[in-house]
């Protein structure tokens, strides 16, 4: 008989979203938050069970552990930034119900098994590795020794570690995810500045050929090589939420880079394009322009790429594959097109300097894409970056246990002998006046704004929350 299982995403900071759907654990310059796809893709698979998303929900501690009475089994996601709340979560959890099981997932756990363990009596195992057969099983009631993909504590208190699980091959078997929003998640709840309001996101193929340093979820859970679903499942899935959700505004594939397998995009993109949908996705600054004009052809509004650097040595320092000239073009292209282009940048990776600061806010400045995101080097645990930050020195184990603030913002872990963490930090907030304070840009926001009311409120109401965010970054 399967047991009742609440998959949790726990209370935590006001505005942090740290779920199982956010590369980047920490509160947003506006409020935002991912849709908890990796905790919604097993609770699919388990008859009975309830996944609870409390930061977007407003749901209190209080209200969590009135709604977990009568569960058997917890699954809590949980992250390097979140990690210690999320034990303290776990423990009263156990404290008013000594009967649940609890185990927790995310990379934080699978990467460091035994320490997550180690944490706390009340966490009685951790799910390494993909997660979703290993879950379903233990729900199941097999016998936690024979579950591949687990560290566990036993009955003598001692810890025990599984053989590894093999990756998932037959992603087309996974149910859709988007039956379990519709059953346990209000969608308007999820709000990204950047995707229009109400969105739905989802995968549809996990991990990501790339081999960026800094990556989380392809170094830790997801793995290098692009994993996908039939075109035909993707499809099947968009027109359940177009009849399940008729007020969505838009489809995002969260999938770590969607144009990796270009003939595959351009198939889903002429199914969508029969569908009328208005759709995004992850791209990589290197798509040809005749596969962008596919995409936006078939319903394609947006782009969300990873230029991280204007910079070609830290972009060779970080593995990222790309030639500055390159994203160059491509942005060109988009700008052609009418795609817009939501760019993410990241300071303070290796080989940044106060120079390489400058040149990165100058290269955004130039190619201009429609908004922008500037991030911290995070060097999380199981990557590539963390072990060469820890090697260089550029990590201690004092900044490595403060990935965020008190308030849940960003900080600076990383520091270098020519650039120390104030500078760094302080650049995230130059690099975003510089961008968006600007005659041209203030001009073609203030002109979105006058052709939308709905846009002027949305983009006032954005500001608001900026200027508390960068109030909550300096305390």
């Amino acid at each position: 008989m399967t047991m009742k299982t609440l998959f949790l995403q726990a209370p935590s900071f006001e505005g942090f979203d740290g779920g199982a759907g956010s590369r980047y654990q920490a509160k947003r310059e506006i409020r935002s938050f991912w849709f908890p796809t990796w905790l919604a893709q097993p609770a699919a698979m388990i008859p009975g069970s309830r996944l609870l998303d409390a930061p977007p929900a407003d749901i209190t501690v209080e209200e969590t552990l009135r709604i977990a009475a009568g569960y058997e089994l917890c699954i809590m996601h949980t992250s390097t930034p979140s990690f210690p709340s999320d034990v303290r979560m776990a423990e009263m959890l156990k404290a008013h119900y000594p009967k649940m099981m609890i185990g927790l997932v995310g990379a934080k756990v699978a990467v460091e098994p035994e320490e997550s363990l180690q944490a706390s009596p009340a966490i009685d195992f951790v799910a390494r590795e993909e997660f979703d057969y290993t879950l379903k099983e233990v729900a199941e009631g097999r016998p936690l020794a024979e579950v591949d993909g687990i560290n566990y504590r036993d009955s003598n208190g001692l810890l025990v570690r599984t053989p590894d699980r093999a990756m998932i091959e037959d992603m087309d078997a996974l149910p859709f995810v988007s039956e379990v929003y519709k059953r346990d998640l209000h969608i308007e709840d999820y709000f990204i500045g950047y995707l229009k309001h109400p969105y739905i996101s989802f995968y549809t193929g996990r991990g990501c050929r790339s081999q960026c340093t800094f990556c989380l979820w392809p170094q830790t859970v997801g793995g290098h090589r692009y994993r996908t679903r039939s075109a035909a499942s993707v499809i099947e899935e968009v027109k359940y939420i177009q009849k399940a959700f008729p007020q969505v505004q838009e489809v995002f594939f969260d999938d770590d880079t969607f144009t990796d397998d270009r003939p595959r995009a351009e198939e889903i993109a002429r199914g969508l394009g029969k569908l009328g949908v208005t759709w995004s996705c992850n791209a990589k600054a290197n798509v040809p322009y005749e596969t962008l004009k596919v995409l936006r052809d078939n319903g394609l509004r947006l782009l969300l790429v990873g230029y991280e650097s204007g910079n070609q040595q830290i972009l060779n320092n970080i593995k990222k594959g790309l030639k500055v000239e390159a994203a160059r073009k491509f942005t060109a292209d988009c700008h052609k097109l009418g795609i817009a282009i939501h760019g993410t940048f990241i300071l303070g990776l290796p080989g940044e300097t106060k120079e390489t600061i400058q040149q990165t806010i100058q290269f955004a400045k130039e190619i201009n894409p429609h908004t922008i995101q500037v991030s911290l080097a995070a060097p999380y645990p199981g990557t590539y970056l963390y072990n060469q930050a820890k090697e260089q020195g550029w990590l201690t184990e004092e900044d490595e246990a403060h990935m965020v603030n008190d308030r849940g913002v960003q900080i600076s872990p990383m520091s270098y002998p020519h650039l120390n963490h104030t500078e760094i930090f302080d650049s995230v907030e130059v690099m975003y006046k510089k961008f968006y304070f600007r005659a041209g840009k203030i001009a073609e926001i203030t002109g979105e704004m006058l052709r939308s009311s709905q846009m002027m409120k949305r983009r006032l109401r954005e500001g608001v929350e900026f200027v508390r965010f960068l109030r909550q970054r300096h305390g």
